[in-house]
């Protein structure tokens, strides 16, 4: 069967026994969540900045979207003081079953809720959203198909007007046999979270590009048990391409947002104090074990913002008061 690689995309990870309704994702791929708690302690610290800025309402929500396996939603709930964790409302949003070793208090959900006070948090999520792929060629870009059982590809039709213009504005291919990944369906993703926004900050972290640095060629790419294989979009492997951020950032602030901040998740967590800083060598010697522990801890957290790993992530901060 021919699809447009969106329509297979979203056939191949959330339709019958798609990739994602059925697969654990921390046996395919490696993100920060599951890469160190840290990650988790570093959210709890930007969502209590939060909570003094909006000046500690009496419900604090934490919306975690494409949540997965609940790990995020779950460490920030554990690592939480008391007086904070008795005020959170915790909502783990994602299309696949609620796990079942998951936390009472988190609420699990197929859609953000609406009139959300606090932070919103999109891990690897954008990603994730389906889009669809277009080739130029001498008469134009044209809307590239894909075999849904082999991933053999061939050329469609051209694309609509709207996705033309997007291509316009944000991705403009210039040479036959260049491609592109056409973001609306993510911008449209992203504005819908913001506008679910009623005070507080939503962030998206993701593989990224910026409009002056387009891959010629594009990003698709599959994973399946910790190894890059062909997307072939039979739900046997999640299938995804890096997200065009500035894009979605221009979405989410048509949809409201009053602040923009854009920049690597390494930027990101240093300012929330994840350093990567090794403990004094002295240490070894007058405490071993607690020595041990802060190297690995500052192990964890030089992965975390590792310019070439998970660092060079895009964060893309927005904000309604």
């Amino acid at each position: 069967m021919w699809l447009t690689w969106r329509a297979a995309m979203e056939h191949a990870l959330y339709g019958e026994s798609g990739f994602y309704l059925r697969e654990r994702p921390s046996s395919h791929f490696r993100t920060s969540v599951g890469a160190s708690p840290v990650f988790a302690e570093a959210v709890l610290r930007e969502l209590a900045a939060i909570d003094e800025a909006l000046g500690g309402p009496e419900v604090l929500d934490l919306v975690d979207i494409g949540a997965g396996e609940g790990r995020l939603a779950a460490g920030v709930l554990a690592a939480a003081p008391s007086a904070l964790r008795s005020r959170l409302r915790v909502t783990a949003v994602d299309l696949a079953p609620r796990p079942s070793a998951l936390p009472e208090e988190i609420v699990w959900a197929k859609a953000a809720p609406d009139g959300i006070h606090g932070l919103v948090i999109a891990n690897e999520w954008l990603d994730n959203v389906p889009v669809d792929i277009v080739e130029q060629t001498a008469d134009g870009p044209r809307l590239v198909l894909v075999n849904i059982t082999n991933g053999e590809e061939r050329l469609g039709d051209s694309p609509s007007e709207a996705d033309l213009a997007w291509l316009a504005r944000w991705w403009r291919m210039r040479a036959p046999g260049e491609r592109a990944e056409i973001g609306r369906p993510r911008d449209r993703a992203w504005a819908s979270v913001i506008v679910r926004l009623a005070r507080g900050r939503a962030i998206a972290i993701d593989y990224s590009h910026a409009l002056d640095d387009r891959p010629p060629y594009g990003t698709l790419a599959g994973y399946r048990d910790g190894a890059t294989v062909a997307p072939v979009p039979d739900g046997s492997c999640d299938i995804t391409a890096h997200v065009a951020l500035d894009a979605c950032a221009a979405s989410g602030e048509s949809a409201g947002a009053v602040t923009t901040a854009l920049t690597t998740q390494r930027e990101a967590l240093r300012a929330l104090g994840v350093t990567g800083s090794r403990p004094p060598v002295e240490q070894a010697g007058n405490d071993p074990r607690g020595y041990l522990r802060a190297l690995t801890r500052a192990s964890e957290e030089a992965e975390l913002i590792a310019p070439g790993g998970l660092g060079g992530f895009g964060w893309l901060s927005q904000s309604r008061h």
